[in-house]
């Protein structure tokens, strides 16, 4: 198994899965939401496209952020501590940087499955059952390279084994720099202030069961299931 790390989702890299991490908060968000009883997550790029759909859909939420401030008249923003109860079958999600990779990835790699610290360990169980090439790719932060997301990689490149590129690597190697999880997350240079709670709700490991995973585009949404 070759294990590769795209620092930021323009690179053109692809295989056969695909592990989608935007760990503060979208893909975090989504392993929770899946773990508490929504049916499926519909992940699209555009706030008027989360709009659409929730006319569209009985049974449905819609969630989002931009530069993590919940848009207004939206039910719920992007905090994974707003899902430990199910609302609707459908959640409907839209994120500045997680919901666009997600959806790009689908693009590119033939399994996508979305990562995080909160379902670390039944990812890496996932993915070692399968034995296909892999390659994370990472959110980042409107495009760019974010830290967080570097952090989660490496742990996953840690955890999987297997035959690494140089960039896996160095996601290896920023991992290890970092004596837990949370010392990890908040080492990120961007973002604004006041997301310590979800912060430190993102960077418990391995306590949720579920692997997301893309299953079709639907209306021009992603659709992620567990």
């Amino acid at each position: 198994m070759n294990v590769h790390v795209a620092f930021v989702p323009g690179e053109a890299a692809a295989a056969p899965v695909g592990i989608v991490i935007d760990v503060l908060r979208a893909t975090s968000t989504i392993a929770q939401a899946l773990a508490v009883g929504y049916r499926r997550v519909l992940c699209v790029a555009e706030l008027e496209q989360a709009r659409a759909l929730r006319t569209e859909l009985s049974d449905s939420i819609v969630g989002g952020e931009r530069d993590a401030i919940r848009i207004e008249g939206f039910d719920v923003g992007a905090s994974p501590r707003e899902f430990l109860e199910p609302r609707a079958q459908t959640l409907i999600l839209s994120t500045t940087n997680g919901t666009r990779t997600i959806v790009t990835a689908a693009e590119r790699c033939e399994t996508v499955l979305l990562g995080s610290l909160l379902n670390l360990d039944a990812l890496v169980a996932s993915v070692k059952e399968r034995g296909e090439d892999v390659v994370i790719i990472c959110a980042g932060y409107k495009g760019a390279f974010a830290l967080d997301d570097a952090y989660c990689a490496g742990r996953i490149v840690a955890l999987l084994g297997g035959e690494s590129t140089d960039a896996a690597v160095a996601a290896a190697t920023i991992a290890a720099a970092y004596p837990s999880a949370l010392e990890g997350l908040n080492a990120r240079t961007y973002g604004p202030p006041g997301l310590e709670e979800d912060i430190a709700f993102c960077a418990r490991e391995g306590v949720l069961g579920v692997v997301p995973r893309f299953t079709r585009m639907l209306d021009g949404a992603a659709e992620i299931v567990a």
